[in-house]
This record gives structure tokens, C-alpha cells and sequence, in this order.
């Protein structure tokens, strides 16, 4: 809603600036034989591409129902490497797009390239095809030969603008948009699971490297930080307990913050959350967290996309409080998530039927979804726009 107001406005204001210069052209105390100029209006600078994509997801959001906005903040696994079954389960759907894990990369960029180009756009929007192509430790593609942060980490900032520069490519030319692929976390641990992924062991030496990374993908993929607030901090692994760490809001601001802080300067488009739980500030994971969300949004000033780590990894814990899928969607998207990922879909037509009760249940504000569908809107025709650079706005 904040974001459609913003639009709005600036068409509101555009015409008020052109009528408030209409009746200019006389001054009514001059005698009638006295020559008056008539004063110019300015002419309104024409709105932004941002302003416009920002407008047009507006009116769009407003034509969907319910049940479509809930589906379109959902991201599920592509299955195997069936392009037909890609494209049917986006559009049976209207999903938001699909995350590729190994078993759906084929053996050759020609190949990915096909399969991603035969899923097709909404009239006007683009679906997200997403990956987590790290380098180093988490590399999906087979022929991504571009350094990871296991020997990034030792090497000048340079360095990390070549590799992502040139692995931002790779993505871009086999049809990928959406990288969830800058690690912001930071730890000098050896003994943590991230420890080989993060591109510092501290926020001096990794803050450069992250801005260096989402540098090297602009223009070519969208870049995703990841795993917001941080993962560093813990020797906990998220993919089979929700990690607790006991640092407060001060102390993550000095050792945590400063990557993430500059890679949205840097202009990121997206954000990854954890399941991951610095109780002195919450002791819900920062994924299911409205905490979080306010201290990304309110104090880094971020306004882009924000996802979850896969949501099955929550089940995956054993812990009786995250054994419902519907109830941890809920819980996410009331906590002020955009996109919700799924690498194990499960029976994601459940899933978005929990989501869309909640909301006629009066769990989750109906703003609260209008606010991330807008922002997911604005993405995918910001991509659409990419890949039709001939088209008129």
C-alpha cells in the first residue's frame, strides 16, 4: 500500500503542478490596453521507470484475486528437467517462479538455456528462475569454474567482481534471474557449517567482498544476501535445528551488519532470511520473525524483495512447533516475507489454502499481502522489461 500511495502521488502531483499553471496567463489589475506575458507552464518531468513499474504493479496486484496473490509469493523446485512440467507448474498455479537444484541442471548451458526459455511470461510479467550458485562448496551448474568464497575469502576485492561478474553471466545467458548467491555472513570459526562460504571472517573484510559480489551481478541476475541476520555467529546448522545464538541487537549491529549493509547499498534486489534465532531479540527464527523484518525495512533501509530459506528446512528440524507446513507459512508471511521458497514443495495447494484462510481469518492483514505482492510484481516486470528491451513501457 505504501508503495502504491508513492505512485500515485506522483501522478497526482503532476496534475496539480500542470492546473495550478492554468489560469496564469492574466494579471487582473493591469489596464485592459497593457500588454501581460503569459507565464509557461513547466512542463512535468516525465516519471521514472521505477515510478512506472511501481504503478503498473499496483494496478495489477489490484486485478488478482486472494488466492492469486497468495500463489504468486510461493517459489517451488522445478521438477527434474521436464520443460513441459516446469511451465505447468508455474502457470497451473501462478506461482512466482522456480528455485533449480542439481537435478535439474542438464549436462550443458544450452540445454538450461532451453529449459528456462520455454517457461513461459504473463502477459507483461517475467517468472523468477532462481539458483543458488555460490561457487566453492554450493555450486550447481557444472560449468561454473568461477571462484567461490573458499578462496575468495584470501583474495583481493578485485577478485570477487571478476568471479560473480563472470558467474552473473553464466546465469544470465542459461536463463536464470534470481541468484540466491552473495553470502553476507561473517565468522572466522572453522568449526561453522558457513565458515568455507563466507567471502570474510569478519564485517571489515567481507562488507567490500559482498558489495563486490552484488556489483559483479547487476544488470545480469537479481542478487540475494543471505542468510540475514546471520549465520556466522553460530556452529548451529539451519538445515536440521533452528540455531540459537545469544548476541544482542548491539552486538549484531558491529559484527553482523556491515555486510549486509553493504550489499543494499550496493542495490541488491533481494534479501534472504534465516531460520536461525538471536534470542536476546527474538526468540523465534529471524524467518518467522516480524522483529527482523522491522530492523532490515526500518534501520538498513532496505526496500526490496525479502525470501525465506527453503521452509522445508523448519520441518526438517523434528521440533513439534515447526511440523505444520501451513502454520509456518503463516507465520512467515505475517512476519513480513515477500517470497516464500520451497526446495520440498509437499502439497503446496495446502500450503497457499492456509495462507489465504489466515487472511479471511483475520491472522494476516490483507495489507500485509498487498505490500509483497506489489514488491514481487515490481521484480518480475522489471524482469519482463529486461528481456523485452524493445517493448515500450
Amino acid at each position: 500500500m505504501r508503495r502504491r500511495a508513492a505512485a500515485i502521488s506522483t501522478f497526482v502531483c503532476l496534475g496539480l503542478l500542470l492546473t495550478s499553471c492554468a489560469g496564469a496567463g492574466k494579471t487582473q489589475d493591469a489596464p485592459a490596453e497593457t500588454p501581460t506575458k503569459t507565464a509557461q507552464a513547466t512542463p512535468a518531468p516525465a516519471p521514472s521507470v521505477e515510478e512506472m513499474t511501481a504503478q503498473y504493479a499496483s494496478v495489477r496486484a489490484d486485478t488478482m484475486t486472494l488466492e492469486q496473490k497468495v500463489a504468486s509469493m510461493f517459489i517451488v523446485r522445478a521438477p527434474g528437467v521436464d520443460g513441459a512440467a516446469w511451465q505447468a507448474a508455474v502457470s497451473s498455479r501462478g506461482l512466482g517462479g522456480l528455485i533449480l537444484m542439481g537435478e535439474n541442471i542438464p549436462a550443458t548451458q544450452e540445454e538450461l538455456a532451453a529449459l528456462t526459455g520455454g517457461v513461459a511470461s504473463e502477459d507483461g510479467l517475467a517468472p523468477l528462475i532462481a539458483v543458488d550458485e555460490e561457487g566453492g562448496d554450493v555450486t550447481r551448474l557444472p560449468y561454473d569454474g568461477f571462484a567461490g568464497a573458499d578462496t575468495l575469502a584470501a583474495e583481493p576485492e578485485s577478485a570477487t567482481l571478476d568471479a560473480f561478474t563472470g558467474r552473473a553471466a553464466l546465469l544470465h545467458d542459461a536463463g536464470i534471474s534470481v541468484n540466491f548467491g552473495v553470502v553476507a555472513d561473517v565468522t572466522a570459526d572453522p568449526t561453522s557449517f558457513i565458515f568455507s562460504r563466507a567471502l570474510g571472517p569478519d564485517a571489515a573484510s567481507a562488507s567490500p567482498k559482498v558489495a563486490a559480489a552484488v556489483a559483479g551481478e547487476k544488470g545480469r541476475v537479481f542478487s540475494t544476501l543471505k542468510h540475514f541476520p546471520g549465520h556466522g555467529e553460530s556452529t548451529g546448522d539451519s538445515h536440521t535445528s533452528v540455531p540459537q545464538i545469544d548476541v544482542d541487537l548491539n552486538g549484531w549491529r558491529v559484527r553482523d551488519a556491515p555486510p549486509f549493509e553493504a550489499g543494499i547499498d550496493g542495490g541488491a534486489e533481494l534479501v534472504m532470511f534465516g531460520h536461525l534465532a538471536y534470542t536476546p531479540v527474538d526468540p523465534q527464527p529471524a524467518s518467522l520473525s516480524s522483529t527482523w523484518h522491522a530492523v532490515l525495512r526500518d534501520e538498513l533501509g532496505f526496500t526490496g524483495v525479502t525470501v525465506t530459506d527453503d521452509m522445508g528446512m523448519l520441518e526438517a528440524t523434528g521440533l513439534p512447533e515447526y511440523a505444520n507446513a501451513g502454520e509456518n507459512a503463516i507465520r512467515a508471511v505475517a512476519a513480513g516475507n515477500d517470497l516464500l521458497l520451497y526446495v520440498t514443495p509437499g502439497d503446496i495447494d495446502a500450503t497457499i489454502s492456509s495462507v489465504v484462510g489466515a487472511v479471511e481469518a483475520g491472522r494476516i492483514d490483507p495489507a500485509v499481502i498487498d505490500d509483497a505482492v506489489e514488491r514481487d510484481l515490481e521484480l518480475r516486470r522489471t524482469l519482463w522489461l529486461r528481456q523485452h528491451p524493445d517493448v515500450a513501457f
